[in-house]
């Protein structure tokens, strides 16, 4: 039991917390790309990310494994996304930071989602079985997703000038 609930419940809430991460990560990239902040949805992503990892972290384990590093990975960008952000407000150079650390972190969770997807759905399970996948699909699958969040990262960086707050 697992913060009151079943493994399986457990489960499915770290799952459901898991996808609102990555949409409304994915929709506030594709906002920083037209320099809107959409901070509601920001502070949806960065909770969502952080409980992700968290929760991830709270699993029954006997060794430390890929995932565990990933999540400590992550918690430390969101520390450092959260600080560009909340306490620096994206000036100067916490902008880029922000930037970087706030998409790699949401770039971790797709890379995740795309390994659980590889072992939990039927289909793809059989184009890379393995625990981890260990196909020529999988890995092409994955480097498109690096490749295409490499090509957003640069592009937000570049393209990413909000208006300040106003204090």
């Amino acid at each position: 039991m697992m913060l009151g609930l079943s493994l399986e419940n457990f489960t499915l809430l770290h799952v459901i917390i898991s996808l609102v991460a990555v949409a409304s990560g994915l929709v506030v990239m594709f906002g920083m790309l037209g320099s809107q902040r959409m901070p509601a949805l920001t502070g949806i992503f960065l909770v969502t990310t952080i409980l992700t990892s968290v929760t991830g972290l709270m699993f029954p384990f006997t060794e430390l494994l890929p995932s565990h590093v990933l999540s400590v990975i992550s918690l430390v960008l969101l520390a450092i996304a959260c600080v560009a952000l909340y306490g620096r407000r994206l000036s100067g150079v916490w902008r880029p930071v922000y930037v970087v650390s706030a998409l790699v972190s949401l770039y971790l969770n797709v890379f995740v989602l795309v390994i659980q997807s590889f072992l939990k759905i039927p289909l793809l399970h059989a184009l890379a079985p393995g625990d981890p996948p260990n196909a020529t699909v999988f890995a092409i699958v994955q480097g498109v997703v690096l490749l295409l969040f490499a090509v957003a990262i640069i592009s937000v960086w570049r393209r990413f000038r909000p208006l300040p707050l106003s204090a």
